[in-house]
C-alpha cells in the first residue's frame, strides 16, 4: 500500500506501507515501515531530519498520528550528494508514548 507518511513537518510519499501493533514494556505501540525515495537534491534535508531521531509522525489515510523513533533505517546508496542520484531508502519507526 502506498501512503503518505509526514514526519515532523516532511511529507514523504511512502511506498510498501506496513503497520503493525507491537508489545513494549507492556502496552501496545504502533510500529511503521515503509519504502521511500530520495533524489540527491533532498538527500541533505532528509538525513538531517532523520539524525535528530525525534518525529511527529502523521499518516493521514490510517488516521496515525504519534511521536517515534527509528527502530531499522537502510538506504541503497551511500553518496546521494552526486547529481541526479536517487536512493531507496526503507524506515521503520516505533511509537515512543
Amino acid at each position: 500500500m502506498n501512503a503518505t507518511v509526514i514526519i515532523n513537518e516532511l511529507s514523504i510519499d511512502a511506498e510498501n506501507f506496513q503497520k503493525e501493533m507491537i508489545n513494549s514494556n507492556g502496552s501496545e505501540k504502533v510500529k511503521i515501515r515503509f519504502n521511500f525515495k530520495v533524489k540527491s537534491e533532498d538527500y541533505h534535508d532528509v538525513t538531517t531530519l532523520l539524525y535528530n531521531n525525534k518525529f511527529l509522525v502523521q499518516v493521514p489515510e490510517e488516521e496515525l498520528k504519534f511521536k517515534a523513533t527509528i527502530q531499522n533505517y537502510s538506504t541503497s546508496i551511500t553518496n546521494l550528494y552526486e547529481e541526479n542520484n536517487v536512493g531507496d531508502f526503507q524506515l521503520e519507526l516505533v511509537e515512543t508514548e
